[in-house]
Parts: C-alpha cells; structure tokens; sequence
C-alpha cells in the first residue's frame, strides 16, 4: 500500500490525502487515501478523486471483507474502454457474479463498478503494475479536465 502511496505522491502535481484522527474528516475515513490532482497543493472543491485506497469496510461496501488485518484495496476511475478490456463488460451492463475479496485481481469495484471504478484488493505480483498504469491514466486524466476546466473560466 504505501509503494502505490508513494508512486502516487511522485506524480506531477498528484495530491495524496490520507485522513487521520486530527483532521475535520470522519472518522471512517482515517488511514485511508485519497487521489487528486492539485497542482498547486489544494485539496479540490467539487472534484472526486480519480483514485483510493481504502482499509476497512463502509456500510454500504464490504463485499472485498477489507476489515482483517492486511486488506485492502485500491479504486480507480478508468474511461469505458479500459473497463471493456478489464473486466469484459460495459460499466452500466455489469452481470457477472464477482468474488469481490478475491485478491491481487482486477475486477468492477463492488459498489460503484457501473460508475466506471475498477478494484483490486491486495495487489500483487499479477496487478501492481496494472494498477500503477491505471493510476498513472487517471492522474493524467484528471489532469486533462483540470486544464479543460481552467480554460473555460478563463475570459
């Protein structure tokens, strides 16, 4: 977890917020990360990360059992081919049964896969550089709306 971490926070202007037991933030959040890009090291006003790690359950997603010590998994927001090419399915078409605690496998995130987020729990030897490529399009796509965004409020 904390190499993806790290390969994050060395992406130009990436932006890797992990909140803790000091912050403003729920507590359910802590000790879990969040991916942006924010060149100039802000977090962003409505703008979703195009990337996560999370380390426990939430209420509404505990199909990867991420609450044993050990577990856990990364999110990313990929555009719809990649999600094809992944997973074999259309993000708003998903019907596959999925073990979603399997680990180190590439598959539809359990809750927000129609959305177009792909997951991974634990990744490992046949997923890490899968999910640091996907990380890596991610961060430049954020970065690509970013740029877009900025020139449309510019006059």
């Amino acid at each position: 977890m904390e190499q993806i971490i790290a390969t994050v926070r060395g992406f130009d202007g990436a932006l890797v917020f992990v909140p803790a037991a000091e912050g403003d933030f729920p507590e359910i959040t802590w000790g879990d990360a969040f991916f942006y890009y924010a060149p100039d090291g802000q977090m962003p006003r409505n703008v979703q990360p195009y990337g996560t790690i999370v380390t426990k359950n939430y209420p509404d997603d505990a199909a990867s059992d991420l609450d044993p010590p050990g577990r856990w998994r990364v999110n990313i927001q990929v555009d719809r081919p990649t999600f094809r090419d992944l997973t074999g399915e259309e993000p708003r078409g998903l019907s596959r049964p999925r073990d979603h605690s399997a680990a180190d496998s590439v598959m539809p995130h359990p809750v927000y896969g129609a959305l177009g987020w792909i997951a991974v729990v634990n990744p490992g030897e046949r997923t890490t550089d899968t999910v640091v490529r996907l990380l890596r399009e991610a961060h430049d796509a954020a970065r690509r709306r970013f740029e877009r965004r900025r020139h449309e409020r510019e006059p």
